[in-house]
């Protein structure tokens, strides 16, 4: 958790430029830069879940019933961590590709001629005054798809979240 917690002292953007610049500009490479800026709010979830559910009473009463570790985590804690991870993942996919968009925008994320809405906006600035639409359907792209990623993140929650089925929420 240490190691999390060094990667979240740093602005993910700014990692996430920092390392697509040092690995040169590709779309593998601004790839490989979003995962490594992203791994550590996983890892804080899975963490910080586990260590709630470990410690609920249907854990205990599981390990007083004589159950071995294995079972425990298999069938009683997985599936209660494993719901804030889909979750997290749905609404964070809006997050990485407003993040693979700047990159693309700045120049060291996707190279031409790879298709790419970031790249689309930073090549249509030139065009801008005379035809418009050159970068506001690529903008506009991005925003429906960050938004349908953020609703559907939202509604998942709003099913997997045991603590608001129980709530009435």
């Amino acid at each position: 958790m240490r190691m999390s917690d060094i990667f979240l002292a740093f602005p993910r953007l700014m990692l996430a430029i920092a390392l697509s610049v040092v690995l040169g500009p590709s779309i593998e490479n601004a790839i490989l830069a979003l995962s490594i800026t992203y791994w550590p709010w996983f890892s804080r979830i899975v963490y910080a879940e586990t260590r709630f559910v470990r410690h609920s009473t249907f854990v205990e009463a599981m390990e007083a019933l004589g159950a071995n570790k294995f079972r425990i985590i298999a069938f009683h804690i997985l599936p209660n961590v494993l719901s804030p991870i889909i979750v997290r993942a749905t609404i964070g996919m809006g997050y990485t590709i407003l993040t693979a968009a700047a990159l693309g925008f700045l120049g060291v994320g996707a190279q031409p001629p790879t298709p790419e809405w970031g790249l689309a906006v930073s090549e249509a600035r030139e065009y801008l005054p005379d035809a418009w639409w050159f970068a506001t359907f690529p903008g506009m792209a991005i925003f429906v798809v960050v938004m349908a990623f953020n609703m559907f993140g939202d509604g998942l929650r709003d099913v997997l979240d045991p603590r608001l089925r129980i709530s009435g929420k």
